[in-house]
């Protein structure tokens, strides 16, 4: 198994950021041609992943009905943090912290418009590690 870990600043206010990039990158390096799986975890308990499609409005979308379910406010016991703190450690809950992920060839097996963003409603930590990992199959 190849692995390596990436640091990401998703910075102050609720953020989907985009790791297709980083994620393809990797592959470059650790899979060649070889087919096999990518394990993406976020090992933190305030973090998720989706896999789902990226510049079309779909992460305020995404952002909105977090915010509707999970909302920004004092009514969380978990209080500690910023105002609404404890929605982040109950979002991955919803938004699981891994992905796996297809490789055939070398390449993510994702669908046409399938991107793997980190999801991240926590304004307390601006920097977010991501494992990535390779099992070749």
């Amino acid at each position: 198994m190849h692995t390596t870990l990436l640091s990401v600043t998703t910075g102050n206010q609720p953020a989907v950021h985009d790791l297709t990039p980083e994620c393809r990158r990797f592959l470059r390096g650790e899979a060649e041609a070889a087919d096999g799986v990518l394990q993406v975890f976020v090992p933190h308990a305030t973090a998720g992943l989706a896999l789902i499609e990226l510049g079309s409005g779909s992460e305020a979308d995404l952002l909105a009905t977090l915010a509707e379910l999970l909302p920004a406010d004092r009514r969380w016991r978990h209080s500690h943090g910023s105002r609404g703190h404890g929605r982040s450690h109950v979002m991955p809950a919803l938004v699981a912290p891994y992905a796996t992920v297809p490789v055939i060839g070398g390449e993510l097996a994702l669908g046409t418009w399938q991107s793997i963003a980190l999801i991240d409603l926590n304004i307390d930590n601006r920097t977010r590690e991501v494992r990535l990992s390779f099992l070749s199959g």
